[in-house]
């Protein structure tokens, strides 16, 4: 798994590439621990290659839906069909908005 973060202004983007799984989920999470600052107003996550998600990668992502809860906004993006139907699965596609 490949995590790039980067930060515009009040807008962090965090790009996931491979297998947010067990093993990469811990990195997510450390990672979004260090750059998520009370600036940031709007967290976008680019899956356009990710490729899998288990649940620990959900729990991250529902770590970090509830960070943004009173600050601002999450955003998932290039959600493929295969991401999208886990969403849908887990019923976490009524939580999350994606563009």
């Amino acid at each position: 798994m490949n995590i790039t973060v980067s930060k515009s202004k009040s807008v962090l983007t965090v790009i996931l590439d491979g297998r947010l799984d067990t093993f990469s989920s811990p990195m997510l999470e450390t990672k979004l621990e260090e750059a998520l600052s009370n600036d940031i107003k709007k967290l976008v996550f680019d899956c356009e290659k990710l490729e899998y998600i288990s649940s620990a990668g959900l729990r991250v992502l529902a770590v970090a839906l509830s960070a943004m809860e009173d600050r601002g906004k999450m955003l998932m993006k290039n959600v493929s069909d295969d991401i999208r139907e886990v969403f849908e699965v887990t019923s976490f596609i009524d939580f999350l908005t994606i563009i």
